[in-house]
């Protein structure tokens, strides 16, 4: 066949091996219909060997009749000579139509050949038929030793028949085609059932995606478990389960965009009208409030935006995690730096606790720095001027420790859990926020599979507490 011809035929068998590893109906069919070949290859070699065993049964038992019949046909005269007429019965009985020959062979107990052939085998074993190989063609053997009144103290002879094997091979072959067809019919009658029972087992999973597509783009209602058998349900529960989780990550997402334009619509209303004043105004004193204001709100939407980056890319999925080895103590050094000018403009003491064990995690460094940030920005937003704020870093056995503590206002214990939700502040707060650096810190801590608390610090204040897997 030329390359040309080749490939269409490659082409095909390639589709054809494609939609049998890609249809479940057809990877189902082909295991059933596959273990019944199996099945069945070894019941008809076992078939094979039962019907040979017959067939030389059969055969065995011809010859050692045959046997008897020349055995009885041996007489002694008066003059002590042994005579045999073969009866033509004990040859006729092999001729069944398929052209076998027989071959004979009567001897006495001393090795005298009374008729037959000479040179016919002798089996090992008297009555017992033996396959062997007489003048170039395939036979069966049996021997028998027979009884002869008259001939003294070995009053026995032997008899050898032989046949070829045309009639024992026809039984053997009539006996396993017998089995082979009923073997097929059995094949093909389970195929047959096999293909309806997977139609009507495969109809509720057909039902199933049926439903499934059928739905709208914004439907995402539970489905029925029980338009499936048991064994799919778990596949129902888990689609349904599923679906609850995209319908809150996307109520979660509404609220978020809804909170995040609400909370950047008044500052830059603000803005706008700080800049049209800034305009208008003809005397400098006024108009350099006004710059400072604007710049002020600018700050804070500044902030703002940039908080909601870094909500956007702490959340789970939102980038490909990385895997970097972080040594915490001296990430919080760097932050404290960093913050350092914030808190001396304010008076507040700014503080780090650490001691000399190295406290190594894994995660994404630039996560972990912002959280960091967030958690020491909101203490001092909400510390008053001439306080304190410490960040402490430890470890405790393959725990890495990290706590910011205060001395300002706490939070109650009520709202304790609250203050973790995007945009939520504690009513009567005085220092402009988004309310997102905490739930930042809690995105970032569960990414990285930690935990953090909020307790009362030792003498007042709010005391955050963060654990994580050390390295």
């Amino acid at each position: 066949m030329r390359n040309d011809e080749a490939a269409p035929a490659k082409g095909v068998l390639r589709r054809a091996v494609g939609a049998v590893t890609t249809s479940l109906r057809a990877q189902l069919f082909a295991w059933v219909v596959l273990t019944l070949i199996g099945a069945i290859c070894i019941n008809l070699y076992l078939s094979f060997r039962s019907a040979d065993a017959t067939a030389n049964l059969v055969t065995d038992h011809t010859l050692l009749a045959s046997a008897r019949v020349i055995a009885e046909a041996v007489r002694v005269d008066a003059s002590g000579t042994v005579q045999i007429d073969i009866p033509p019965a004990a040859l006729e009985m092999f001729d069944t139509g398929y052209g076998d020959r027989v071959f004979y062979k009567v001897v006495t107990a001393w090795g005298n050949l009374i008729a037959g052939f000479p040179d016919l085998p002798r089996p090992k074993r008297d009555l017992n038929g033996e396959d062997m190989t007489f003048r170039n063609e395939g036979v069966r053997v049996l021997m028998l030793s027979h009884p002869v009144v008259g001939l003294g103290q070995d009053s026995t002879i032997s008899v050898a028949v032989a046949v070829t094997h045309n009639s024992q091979y026809a039984m053997r072959r009539r006996l396993w085609l017998s089995d082979f067809t009923k073997q097929l019919a059995l094949v093909l009658l389970a195929g047959l059932v096999t293909i309806i029972g997977l139609q009507r087992g495969l109809a509720p999973v057909l039902r199933l995606r049926n439903a499934v597509r059928e739905r709208g783009r914004q439907r995402l209602d539970p489905l029925d478990p029980h338009m499936v058998q048991n064994e799919l349900r778990p596949l129902v529960h888990a689609l349904n389960d599923h679906m609850e989780r995209v319908q809150n990550q996307m109520a979660a997402q509404r609220r978020f965009v809804s909170n995040a334009a609400h909370q950047l619509r008044t500052p830059l209303a603000l803005i706008s009208t700080q800049a049209s004043v800034a305009a208008r105004e003809l005397d400098n004193g006024r108009r350099d409030e006004a710059l400072t204001a604007l710049r002020s709100s600018t700050r804070q939407v500044t902030r703002l935006a940039s908080q909601l980056l870094t909500l956007s890319r702490a959340e789970p999925g939102s980038r490909r995690p990385r895997n970097d080895t972080i040594d915490l103590a001296e990430t919080a050094r760097r932050v404290l730096e960093t913050l350092a000018e914030e808190a001396l403009r304010r008076n507040i003491d700014l503080g780090l606790e650490t001691d000399e064990t190295a406290v190594h995690i894994e995660g994404d460094g630039t996560m972990l720095r912002e959280m960091l940030v967030n958690l020491v920005d909101n203490a001092l937003r909400y510390t008053q001027p001439g306080g304190r704020v410490t960040v402490g870093v430890g470890r405790e056995g393959d725990t890495a420790l990290l706590w910011v503590e205060d001395n300002g206002p706490g939070i109650p214990e009520p709202e304790r859990t609250q203050v973790f939700e995007r945009f939520y502040r504690i009513i009567g707060t005085e220092p402009e926020g988004s309310g997102l650096g905490l739930a930042i810190v809690r995105e970032v801590v569960d990414g990285a599979g930690g935990s953090v608390t909020l307790d009362n610090a030792p003498g007042g204040g709010l005391l955050v507490s963060v654990r994580l897997p050390a390295v």
